[in-house]
């Protein structure tokens, strides 16, 4: 009965760990920003596309003079 008690006060310890780690994380800022990260990819792709239409507007005004 007594390794009972002694994996719940380990189990207690760890969990405030995590606890104060997760506390942590907050005050120093890591989830400010939580909307940018999961829609970046999208504008990557059309900010490539925006410069690839450029280089071809520039490329056919090139060869009409």
């Amino acid at each position: 009965m007594s390794v009972v008690f002694i994996l719940v006060g380990i189990s207690i310890c760890l969990a405030l760990f995590f606890l104060g780690a997760f506390i942590w994380s907050v005050k120093s800022g890591q989830y400010e920003d939580d909307y940018t990260p999961s829609v970046r990819i999208l504008f990557d792709d059309e900010l490539i596309k925006k410069s690839d239409q450029k280089e071809v507007k520039i490329k056919s005004s090139i060869n009409k003079n």
